[in-house]
């Protein structure tokens, strides 16, 4: 099997998970948590490892410790949180139970 050349571009293929941003104008390192966020809740497998190829697992895992259980869906979160093993992050402020949400 021949592996296909590493590109810093993010793949055409997620612009659609990019409505409100210029693709083009993103920038890997500057908006690095956007493009984690979004590649983990909404890409494929083959994005997923062009993710980890452009950001490494410790880069990954800081955006899930600090900002995780904010910018994704708690599935999101919380498979990936299980699958590299993080067991600390920062909490959200105004997490809210099951119970208070059934109320309204």
């Amino acid at each position: 099997m021949q592996r296909t050349p590493f590109s810093r571009q993010i793949p055409t293929a997620l612009k659609p998970f990019f409505q409100e941003y210029d693709i083009s104008r993103l920038d890997v390192t500057r908006d690095a948590n956007l493009i984690i966020q979004r590649v983990l809740e909404f890409g494929t497998w083959d994005e997923i490892r062009w993710l980890f190829e452009l950001y490494r697992s410790k880069r990954i895992r800081l955006f899930l410790r600090g900002h995780g259980e904010r910018w994704l869906k708690p599935v999101t979160f919380n498979y990936w949180r299980k699958l590299l093993g993080i067991r600390r992050w920062k909490k959200h402020p105004f997490s809210i139970t099951k119970r208070e949400v059934w109320k309204n």
